[in-house]
């Protein structure tokens, strides 16, 4: 049964709807003889209520909540609407006992049907029903202008039935109500609201929740008077196209605006703190606290910039005889030299502006907006000459110009050009420019009269490394062991900002360890780490593998303390250190710009004493591919001894171009080369060999004591060669060298003790790496 009434509500929606809709369309004739007058937001229909057709009055009426133009046509509104009618109706058919989805359902139907609030609330009592639903109810009885219809009788039974959560003070209000006196049942209807409605959430007395109907509505329909219009909106039939042909229109316009402003913002003024703008483009120094005294290690630069600085203080000092200071200085070298260091040491000695920039921030996407810039810049220090202005990594816009460019992309550099040396003078301001790369760099931009001065910042030397890590020791502790120049001479080829990451590594270090002060041996763990990596302490080395790498790194320290003409050892290890297992580490007294014949030859035999150990202690079937680095170096030294230095009798004093030598070399010539390359590298095996055979005791001792020690000094080396005496220290390894977790591994090669000569060599072929510094 309930089924059937289920099914019958549903067949009604459909059924009611179209009727509905058909009575719609019929009130179209009754909007002429309506008063109407306009108002910038609304349309007010004027007309007395008693002219007005009942279902036309009802029908119009639902037209007040209709206050702004819709963006979709009228076609696609109603079909969103039947659409969400259906959807609540279905939902609400569903969930009969619901109260709150019936209400939802109703406040929804009532807008556009509601006629079809009242069939529903009168003939299907199957539906809950709670206060907001009775009034929703009572609201449809005044839109459709049946209060007069209005039966109490049939309203008790309905709000007697089940599925009726109502408040029963209420109900009995309404049974005590007195119906006999009052003959109109508006009045009646009326009366009944007022029960309903009181205490009824988001309800004033005499209105429905969800603005379906005030008391104002009830007393004064929507038309009846002026004071309450009825609001009508007014569609024409290509208003959805014109909508979006609107909204196109506009998009297209802000679009337009948007860009234009950001353009103009971007680019109005100079901007930075000189002009009082944001841009970042171009930024005025304010009193840097770098000196030229922070600045080590390039004291021929500082000097040349000293110069510079010297010329902005006191001009006539140089212009008296009619001399006249470059107007650019372009400082070139490696990159962490201290380039941008020394402009900002400028920055705190000069008492001028100084304009910084870096050659990146010129170019964007606008076409011209770099020789905008550039412009911009030059006209600012002109205002403030002398002044200076430094660009950073200039070969951004200094590049050499090449036929196929764009013209865009020249703009910036012949604008730079022209502002250097043009037709206008630029008297007073120094254009300096920093670059990795000078040559590189456009060859207009570099002759004479613009870049026409440059400074190399070379890296810095034994003396100048000392002094830069003396001036970073005074920002932290060191203990009072520490030797910097020992430390200097062990960092070839490291610029300034090389020597900062060494101490700051080190720091590190000292403070993950516990340590109150900064220690020698925490200084060379952080020169080790970044010259050869990280220690490997978790590597799994065999007994086997460690003696094999201990007489192999014993034989290259003992041939380099023996050979005359070595660079001293600093240190011996068989630490796992990045790829390699072990090395010997040996540096010079300073900075070595040339080599002697006797130093090459001496440096070729120690890189060839590793092999000739391997051999002679296990065998020449067990020598290994270790030294495939020793062996390469070996070679290079020796060819180029042969093609570039003169050392060769049969080849001659003859320099032969290309990395091997023998670029433009005849087929003779390359076999002699050849065998000159062989017969040198050779020799150097036979006397490392000779003096690994005359010393074998030591060379024993040594190879024990690494086992024993992984890491031994350059000074307890020679203590074990010279005077066969062990470091008075303790022992750290006691495992013949092995480490790390070996459970993986075999256990005969874990257990079994490897014989002391004769020694096979396990693992795969190439798994073992050696190096030999210096």
């Amino acid at each position: 049964m309930f089924r059937q009434r289920k099914l019958h509500a549903g067949q009604l929606r459909y059924h009611d709807f179209s009727k509905l809709r058909e009575a719609r369309e019929s009130q179209k004739q009754l909007l002429p003889s309506l008063q109407v007058k306009t108002c910038p937001n609304f349309v007010h229909i004027h007309s007395p209520l008693q002219q007005i057709h009942t279902s036309s009055l009802a029908s119009l009426s639902s037209l007040n909540s209709m206050s702004t133009r819709s963006f979709f046509t009228s076609s696609l509104s109603k079909k969103l609407s039947t659409f969400r009618l259906k959807q609540l109706e279905r939902t609400a058919n569903q969930n009969p006992t619901n109260a709150s989805l019936q209400y939802e359902f109703l406040s929804e139907l009532i807008h556009t049907y509601p006629e079809a609030v009242i069939h529903r609330f009168e003939k299907y009592p199957e539906f809950a029903l709670d206060e907001r639903c009775a009034l929703l109810y009572f609201g449809a009885l005044q839109r459709t202008s049946s209060m007069d219809k209005f039966d109490i009788k049939t309203f008790m039974r309905r709000v007697q039935t089940q599925n009726v959560s109502m408040d029963p003070l209420k109900i009995q209000s309404l049974v005590d109500l007195d119906t006999k006196s009052v003959k109109n049942r508006s009045t009646i209807a009326t009366q009944v609201m007022q029960i309903l409605s009181g205490n009824v959430p988001g309800v004033t007395s005499g209105a429905i929740a969800g603005g379906a109907l005030s008391s104002g509505v009830f007393h004064h329909p929507r038309g009846a008077d002026p004071k309450h219009p009825l609001h009508v909106q007014m569609q024409t039939p290509q208003s959805g196209r014109m909508a979006l042909l609107t909204l196109a229109k506009q998009v297209l316009i802000a679009f337009v605006v948007v860009s234009a402003i950001t353009a103009v913002v971007d680019e109005k003024g100079l901007g930075g703190r000189a002009m009082g703008m944001s841009n970042k483009h171009v930024q005025e120094a304010e009193g840097s606290d770098v000196r030229f005294e922070d600045v080590k290690g390039v004291a021929e630069a500082k000097a040349e910039l000293e110069e510079i600085v010297e010329y902005l203080k006191n001009p006539e000092k140089f212009t008296r005889l009619g001399g006249k200071l470059p107007r650019g200085l372009l400082l070139t070298g490696p990159p962490g030299t201290g380039k941008t260091l020394l402009a900002k040491a400028i920055a705190g000695e000069a008492n001028v502006p100084f304009f910084f920039s870096s050659g990146s921030q010129f170019e964007e996407v606008y076409v011209g907006l770099g020789a905008k810039r550039v412009r911009e810049l030059f006209e600012a220090a002109k205002k403030k000459s002398p002044a200076i202005i430094f660009i950073d990594e200039i070969d951004a816009v200094g590049g050499t110009r090449k036929l196929k460019d764009q013209s865009a992309l020249k703009m910036t550099l012949n604008e730079l050009l022209v502002q250097m040396d043009g037709f206008d003078e630029n008297n007073g301001v120094i254009v300096i420019g920093a670059t990795n790369f000078a040559e590189a760099l456009d060859e207009a931009l570099l002759r004479p009269g613009r870049f026409d001065k440059h400074v190399t910042v070379p890296l810095p030397d034994v003396g100048g490394r000392k002094e830069i890590l003396e001036m970073y020791a005074k920002k932290t502790k060191i203990a009072k062991d520490v030797d910097l120049s020992v430390l200097a001479r062990g960092t070839v080829g490291f610029s300034g900002a090389d020597l900062y990451n060494l101490m700051n590594q080190a720091a590190l270090k000292a403070s993950t360890d516990g340590l109150n002060s900064i220690t020698m041996s925490v200084l060379e763990y952080a020169k080790d780490k970044i010259m050869m990596g990280a220690e490997r302490k978790t590597a799994v080395i065999t007994p086997k593998t460690a003696k094999v790498t201990a007489f192999h790194e014993a034989g290259h320290a003992l041939v380099a303390v023996l050979s005359e003409g070595a660079s001293p050892i600093h240190k011996a290890t068989i630490m796992p250190r990045g790829s390699a297992l072990g090395m010997v580490t040996m540096l010079p007294d300073g900075d070595q710009t040339s080599q002697s014949l006797k130093e090459m030859l001496a440096f070729m035999d120690v890189a060839m004493g590793g092999r000739v150990a391997e051999e002679l202690i296990f065998g020449p079937e067990n020598v290994t591919s270790g030294a495939s680095s020793d062996i390469m170096n070996a070679t290079r030294t020796a060819r180029a001894m042969v093609t570039k230095y003169g050392f060769s009798d049969k080849v001659g004093i003859v320099f032969h171009g290309g990395n091997t030598g023998e670029e433009s070399a005849s087929g003779a010539t390359r076999a002699m080369i050849d065998s000159e390359v062989q017969k040198l590298t050779q020799d150097s095996y036979q006397r490392a060999k000779d003096l690994l055979m005359k010393y074998s005791k030591e060379h024993h001792l040594l190879a024990e004591t690494l086992l024993e020690y992984e890491t031994l000094t350059g000074d307890e080396v020679r203590d074990i060669i010279h005077k066969r005496k062990k470091p008075n220290r303790p022992i750290v390894n006691r495992e013949g060298g092995a480490r790390g977790d070996r459970s993986v591994l075999n256990d005969k090669s874990n257990n079994s003790e490897p014989p002391k000569s004769k020694f096979p060599f396990p693992g795969k072929v190439g798994s073992r790496r050696d190096n030999t510094s210096s």
